[in-house]
């Protein structure tokens, strides 16, 4: 089945499409949850909760604005930033036994593995040292351009501008 057929049959509500989408990019929307959100039970329900708004606002879904991959990327990556900044996973970071922490620095060290799921970080290197820091700001650690900003101590416009830049130079290398 085709992306094409497989949509016109999620617009219909179709339950197998469902399942044929979810058995599709699950894997790859995992992996970029899962590099956001570190704990695995948390990043699986940050998946759920992403197909569920895939499901919900199909509708939304506009071809002409871009593939449709992205736009379920984007979901995935704003639906584990929310994650990240809502108070009761805040919270629960905080109660954390010192159990977790060697758990955390052990998928830290397999964070490069994860970042490849897609195939994307080999494209990621080839890019200019300034990119990469940014890309992997914005897009892997999950930061807004005024977080970045701060972080990089550049004023918010170079950040945009640059991003802008530096996903260009992405698409280039991805022929897209």
């Amino acid at each position: 089945m085709s992306q094409e057929e497989l949509l016109v049959l999620i617009y219909q509500k179709d339950e197998k499409a469902f399942t044929h989408l979810y058995d599709m990019y699950s894997k790859s929307l995992f992996s970029v949850i899962h590099v956001l959100i570190k704990n695995r039970e948390e990043a699986e329900d940050v998946l759920q909760d992403v197909f569920v708004k895939i499901w919900k606002n199909i509708d939304s879904y506009n071809e002409s604005k871009g593939r449709f991959y992205t736009w379920i990327l984007n979901i995935a990556r704003n639906t584990s930033i929310d994650k990240l900044r809502s108070k009761d996973y805040n919270n629960g970071q905080k109660n954390l036994s010192s159990d977790n922490f060697v758990n955390l620095l052990d998928e830290s060290n397999k964070l490069s593995h994860k970042l490849d799921a897609i195939g994307i970080q080999e494209f990621v290197k080839k890019l200019k040292p300034k990119c990469i820091e940014i890309i992997n700001l914005l897009f892997f650690k999950g930061y807004t351009q005024q977080e970045a900003s701060e972080e990089l101590a550049l004023p918010l416009g170079t950040i945009k501008t640059q991003n802008r830049n530096c996903i260009n130079d992405l698409r280039n290398y991805l022929k897209i």
